[in-house]
């Protein structure tokens, strides 16, 4: 029997301020909701969950497993990202030509804006 990856979970202090910066920035409706525990919609078509998890450690270092956004602009997505409360870790790197960004969500956690043609897949 295989695995299947059902929920990417993240720890943090607060839930609902997390859970509602990622759900802007995916344009992901809540599913459910619990005192310490926020599931949003799937990541795309049968894709994982994404939910945050109340925990009283704070972020301490990096990660160890992040998203990587795929986008056609990073700095277009960056912006928005900004205005959604993200701080960027540092300026774009890579290939000039298909460059990527780490950033910092509200809580510190770290994922990527990758470049991407299309944008982001559906399904």
């Amino acid at each position: 029997m295989t695995p299947t990856v059902t929920n990417l979970v993240i720890d943090c202090a607060d839930p609902g301020a997390l859970a509602a910066f990622w759900g802007e920035l995916l344009d992901l409706k809540v599913a459910s909701r619990e005192d310490d525990w926020i599931d949003l919609e799937g990541l795309g078509s049968g894709g994982p969950v994404l939910s945050f998890q109340r925990v009283p450690e704070g972020k301490a270092v990096k990660n160890r497993l992040h998203l990587d956004l795929g986008v056609p602009d990073i700095r277009a997505a960056g912006e928005r990202a900004r205005r959604l409360g993200a701080r960027p870790a540092g300026e774009p790197l890579g290939d000039p030509a298909r460059p990527f960004q780490v950033w910092h969500d509200p809580e510190g956690n770290e994922f990527c804006f990758v470049t991407h043609e299309d944008g982001p897949q559906d399904g």
